[in-house]
């Protein structure tokens, strides 16, 4: 089923667990919520994350310092899960803490937390048979990436199979905040919706890489289901004590719904 987004355009708010700690990572992901995010997105700490740029780099340095590891982000997905049920939760995970914690367990694990969907980020489509069986098996959504760079066969295949959203690569690279939405993002978009089905109707499509301010949200409000905001709130959660990281992250939010014509003054 794909996961339900409350806002237009919805709102996916990614957090590296553990950094700078599960306690704060919860606290922070509870305050997104009832500040406006529709979705977690809990990224689970790799010693060598090669398509996120330094910011979530540092974050899951930190993370893994204080050992860190899948199953705690399970544990506070469960936790995030009791308080704020109807919030969507996905894990965005390389794929070699999966295999590690094994597939089969994992994906029982993540779906008695609570948990909506899984993004094994380094995972293609072509060679996804067994991860697919397990969401199938367990009644969780499988996202797959779609960059610019993917022939159409490749973004058939992503469309078809995945269950929850489509994350579209807002441009070539690794994570991080820019100046502005990339022109391919709504050229990336449109040839999705060819599978994907019409905004609002069909598989929702989600942007990231680069989304950070309102202006950004409202440049993707005009051609894609969702906006994926990852970058700007670990930097800002860096910048920030444990304590006033909450409170920094659900200003920040509100920010984000800033009305279009606010932007235009």
């Amino acid at each position: 089923m794909p996961i339900h987004f409350n806002h237009k355009p919805g709102l996916v708010i990614y957090l590296t667990a553990g950094g700078p700690s599960i306690e704060a990572t919860r606290d922070i992901a509870i305050a997104a919520i009832d500040a406006g995010a529709d979705v977690i997105e809990l990224g689970v700490p790799f010693s060598d994350p090669l398509a996120d740029g330094p910011v979530i780099q540092r974050a899951m340095e930190r993370a893994l310092a204080r050992g860190t590891r899948l199953k705690d982000v399970l544990g506070l997905a469960r936790e995030i899960h009791a308080a704020r049920p109807t919030a969507g939760l996905v894990i965005f995970s390389y794929l070699n803490p999966i295999l590690r914690y094994g597939m089969s367990r994992f994906a029982d694990d993540a779906a008695a937390a609570g948990v909506d969907g899984v993004l094994a980020t380094d995972l293609i489509v072509e060679e996804a048979a067994e991860y697919l069986a397990e969401m199938s098996r367990t009644g969780l959504a499988p996202i797959f990436l779609a960059a610019p760079t993917s022939p159409d066969e490749r973004l058939q295949a992503i469309a078809t199979y995945s269950k929850g959203f489509v994350y579209a690569i807002s441009r070539v690279g690794v994570t991080g905040t820019q100046q502005s939405v990339a022109t391919d993002a709504a050229a990336l978009v449109e040839r999705i919706r060819r599978w994907a089905g019409p905004v609002g109707k069909g598989l929702p499509v989600a942007v990231g890489f680069g989304i950070s301010n309102a202006n950004h949200i409202a440049q993707v409000a005009e051609f894609a289901d969702a906006a994926v905001v990852g970058s700007a709130i670990v930097e800002l959660v860096e910048r920030s004590t444990a304590e006033s990281a909450p409170g920094a992250v659900a200003r920040f939010i509100k920010g984000l719904r800033l009305p279009q014509a606010a932007l235009a003054r």
